[in-house]
């Protein structure tokens, strides 16, 4: 009897916002987990056998309610400090690509990360959490996605190819004096350290001579001592600004022929700088009491392993190693979607695509309306347990009202029943 069915479709559709609104509650803590709606529609009108009333309008009556839609409020949650490394939330628009052990590509907003024993990052559940990788030491953003590994580590040495100093060789200086000379460390091919001295020899007015040397000793020659690699000339103007007409740089190479470093690194090949990033002389002429060197830099590293890292806004993860140098170990990737709400949701805090979803457009944070990638922190739960509960008083209220409604009907068809008999 349809009497009956009408409550019972109500009974059903209560009963399925009762278990939505359960789960909600049930999620209120669970890391990225995005509040679910359920949404209602009646079921097709029955028309009486007299269509239409005397001014034409159809007599018809529902026969029910039924669940239209289980929508997902893809709204951002608060975001929660943690201070664990591996942990990360994206503020804004965007999904975390991961991959199961099976191999399927999954997308998550829960970026309670942890490691796995071969260093990767992985989701809670063992899923690889994939990235763009890293050739050369730069992210190749064009590359295949994979896995971003942040376990042991070591970073190669980097022999110096550039160095600079800053330096005032003061023009009171007598003709043959020599001030004290300027020391830094360069590096190797290996990694080893060798300390390069310039000494500086005034020659004349607004002249200078230069030469520049390492250790004998950590030459094959073995010598005490220091071996020159290069020798040349520095002039000034009658201001004291260094004449760079000749070049920019000065090309140094070493060790000399017939020699090579003790420790089978290659030969050095190097450039001495002369300017900064503004073009301007950094060792200049002026009538200072003493000459001094204010600064050296140079872009040679030893080996090291890794010992920290850190996640940028972009994305990218960057690791410190014990020689002092950050190197990115790979970039997070991000996907973006036409429609969220079509995604289907794996269970796990893992969604796939659909047709109704279409496909991800996989890219690094900050790009693309992708948002930004907060590390050490995650996303919390946007359950609000005020709205759930508000829900769960009305899901409850209607169940109670459509098992009235059975009841009556049941009473009613006591009756007549009896009137029968």
């Amino acid at each position: 009897m349809s009497s009956f069915a009408i409550p019972l479709s109500g009974l059903n559709a209560a009963q399925s916002q009762l278990e939505s609104v359960s789960n909600n509650l049930a999620n209120m803590n669970t890391v990225g987990y995005k509040d679910e709606t359920v949404n209602f529609a009646d079921l097709f009108s029955q028309a009486y056998s007299v269509t239409t009333n005397g001014s034409g309008d159809p007599l018809q009556t529902g026969s029910g309610v039924r669940v239209a839609s289980i929508d997902r409020n893809f709204t951002e949650g608060s975001l929660n400090e943690t201070g664990t490394d591996s942990n990360m939330a994206i503020s804004g628009n965007g999904f975390f690509v991961t991959q199961s052990v099976s191999g399927e590509q999954q997308y998550t907003r829960a970026g309670d990360f942890t490691t796995n024993k071969a260093g990767q990052l992985t989701t809670p559940s063992g899923d690889l959490v994939m990235g763009f990788p890293v050739q050369n030491g730069v992210v190749n953003t064009s590359g295949l996605l994979g896995p971003i590994n942040v376990g042991a580590q070591t970073s190669p040495a980097q022999a110096t190819q550039n160095f600079s100093i800053t330096a005032n060789l003061s023009s009171a200086t007598a003709v043959g004096g020599s001030p004290a000379p300027t020391t830094l460390a360069v590096y190797d091919s290996l990694g080893n350290s060798h300390t390069l001295t310039v000494a500086y020899t005034k020659t004349g007015t607004n002249s200078w001579s230069y030469s520049v040397s390492i250790p004998s000793s950590d030459l094959t020659a073995g010598a005490t001592g220091t071996t020159q690699l290069a020798t040349g000339n520095l002039n000034f103007d009658t201001s004291g600004k260094l004449d760079i007409s000749g070049g920019k740089n000065i090309a140094i190479a070493g060790p000399p022929a017939g020699s090579s470093f003790l420790d089978g690194a290659a030969s050095l090949n190097m450039n001495w700088n002369l300017t900064d990033s503004s073009g301007n002389p950094t060792v200049t002429q002026t009538a200072l009491s003493t000459s001094a060197a204010a600064a050296t830099n140079q872009d040679g590293f030893a080996s090291g392993t890794l010992s920290q890292y850190t996640v940028e806004a972009d994305g990218t993860v960057e690791g410190t190693f014990t020689s002092g140098k950050t190197l990115p170990l790979g970039q997070v990737a991000v996907a973006n979607f036409a429609n969220v709400e079509g995604l289907t949701n794996m269970g796990n805090n893992n969604y796939e695509i659909s047709p109704a979803s279409g496909q991800a457009a996989i890219g690094t944070a900050q790009t693309g309306g992708r948002g930004s990638i907060v590390g050490g922190s995650v996303e919390q739960s946007n359950v609000d347990i005020s709205t759930e509960f508000s829900k769960l008083i009305v899901a409850q209220q209607a169940y109670s009202a459509n098992a009235k409604s059975i009841t009556a009907f049941n009473q009613v068809s006591q009756a007549t029943i009896a009137m029968i008999q």
